[in-house]
């Protein structure tokens, strides 16, 4: 087949349940209603979030091909491909990394939202990928870009995904048809059109007007809010007082956010607490280092004091902000009925640590009545808090709050955030840098049940680390080696390996 007849090819790469499979019918119709042989095969994946499937198309004059039955490919190769679009930004990137983008040749379209993915959820800190690096690769990578958050405009119009990205193609100009014939395509499919058209709309805009140069910055980044001069309630208002006039300046935003967090998760009695406790932090930091030992372990004791447990996992799947979230992200109307279904899976260690500490300590103490018990609750159960029933049963769990500080979870928990600060202080008292580096080892402390424990388990192994290290010239920088280590090998192996490199003691 000479250059004349080459086919036009067009790859996109999106996630199940995104309209891909809509997206390729309106190239299809638009192209075989102006004339053309269309081909398009799809190869769906299930490796990440909801599965990533790769549609490919290509499309060939039917004048041109002079009544000779064309043989067309069937999956895009590197440097062939005119359009490629991506449904979301990584995948954009993915679709990059094949070499189906090429400078010279294509028109890359991509939508700037995240899906994230099941290895950026589980990260042990935050391992959510720089969009940044990937959208200055797509700038390199094209001829053309365009770039936009296509799931909020679509969002905006109560469509899906997929209606943006067919205008951001007709927009682009990659392909021979004028604007009515796309148009026209989705008026001829029949389903949503009205919507459709309006997402048409914003999508072909969006192609025509300046590309982005960034993205927004990742959420995980957010810097902490100015301390208000008024607290919500009179009864806070002392606490907040008491940051003003008790801390530096260069940790009051930070101590606003911990006091609220941990005045929210439990009570004021409870943020007092946690003032105490940072009081105690100040008294050991140093202001020629900037006060970083303050601001860190504001943060990092806030979290340690609010850990997730049974009555915190049920208290937010109930709570009404939540019920809101999910209505405005499914574009629900008024009248509207939005149903919920959660996965609820508590073994029946954080059932006992929920109880009062003898209690729950004498029930870990009777094998027998413990493994009867696990036989019935260690068991997934599905949930629907719109409910009533469902909605009850969580509140009733929710309610343990007040009883939390009685528990057996607690209490270990308290002896742990006790031993962790007193290894803060004797490392404070003659290397401040290590003892920075000491509470910054609490971030790979995360989550609830099996994610916590392992967490809970390297973070043990860190402060035996920083322990040992105690002394060494260069103990600050090997335990943040150890520490990102920790946090980028959810198996361990590079923490073991990095641990019997500087010949410390690996626990068994």
């Amino acid at each position: 087949m000479n250059r004349s007849i080459r086919p036009l090819t067009i790859a996109i790469q999106a996630l199940g349940g995104q309209g891909g499979g809509v997206l390729v019918d309106w190239i299809v119709a638009l192209a075989e209603h102006e004339g053309y042989i269309a081909q398009a095969t799809s190869v769906a994946g299930v490796a990440q979030r909801t599965g990533a499937t790769v549609y490919y198309i290509e499309l060939l004059d039917a004048d041109a091909a002079a009544g000779r039955l064309p043989v067309l490919a069937q999956m895009p190769a590197a440097g062939e491909v005119d359009v490629l679009i991506g449904a979301e930004l990584m995948e954009a990137g993915r679709a990059v990394q094949r070499g189906w983008a090429t400078p010279e040749r294509t028109t890359l379209i991509a939508s700037t939202h995240r899906t994230y993915s099941v290895s950026e959820k589980m990260a042990l800190a935050n391992g959510i990928a720089d969009a940044a690096i990937v959208l200055q690769a797509l700038h390199a990578s094209a001829r053309r870009l365009i770039a936009a958050d296509m799931q909020a405009l679509a969002d905006a119009e109560r469509s899906v995904i997929s209606a943006p990205l067919f205008g951001a193609l007709a927009g682009s100009g990659a392909l021979p048809f004028d604007e009515a014939a796309y148009v026209a395509t989705i008026e001829r499919a029949g389903v949503g059109v009205a919507a459709s058209l309006r997402a048409f709309a914003v999508g072909l805009q969006a192609a025509r007007a300046p590309v982005l140069a960034e993205v927004a910055a990742e959420p995980m980044a957010t810097a902490p809010r100015a301390l208000p001069a008024l607290a919500a309630s009179p009864a806070v208002q002392p606490l907040l007082e008491s940051i003003r006039n008790s801390f530096p300046p260069v940790a009051h935003a930070m101590l606003g956010e911990g006091l609220a967090r941990v005045v929210e998760y439990q009570d004021i009695a409870y943020g007092r607490e946690y003032l105490e406790r940072m009081a105690q932090v100040l008294s050991w930091d140093h202001a020629d280092h900037g006060h970083a030992l303050t601001v860190e372990a504001a943060r990092w004791l806030a979290v340690a004091m609010s850990y997730d447990d049974l009555a915190r996992v049920a208290d937010l799947k109930t709570r009404a902000t939540r019920f809101a979230r999910v209505r405005a992200e499914a574009g629900a109307a008024a009248g509207d009925v939005v149903c919920i279904e959660d996965y609820f899976h508590p073994r029946l260690q954080e059932v006992a640590a929920a109880l009062p500490a003898a209690l729950g300590s004498w029930l870990e103490g009777s094998p027998r009545l413990w493994r009867w018990l696990a036989a019935r609750v260690d068991r997934g159960r599905r949930l629907q808090p719109h409910r009533l029933r469902h909605h009850l049963a969580l509140r009733v769990v929710a309610g343990a709050r007040h009883w939390r500080r009685r528990s057996l979870r607690h209490g270990r928990e308290m002896a742990h955030l006790s031993r962790w600060l007193e290894l803060v202080q004797r490392c404070a008292q003659t290397d401040p840098a290590l003892a920075l580096q000491t509470v910054l080892c609490r971030r790979v402390v995360k989550g609830y049940s099996d994610t916590h424990s392992r967490g809970q388990a390297r973070f043990d192994v860190l402060m035996q680390a920083a322990q040992a290290l105690r002394g060494r010239a260069d103990a600050a920088l090997r335990l943040s080696e150890l520490r990102q280590a920790a946090q980028a090998d959810p198996l361990g192996v590079q923490l073991t390996a990095m641990m019997q490199a500087l010949g410390l003691q690996v626990p068994g």
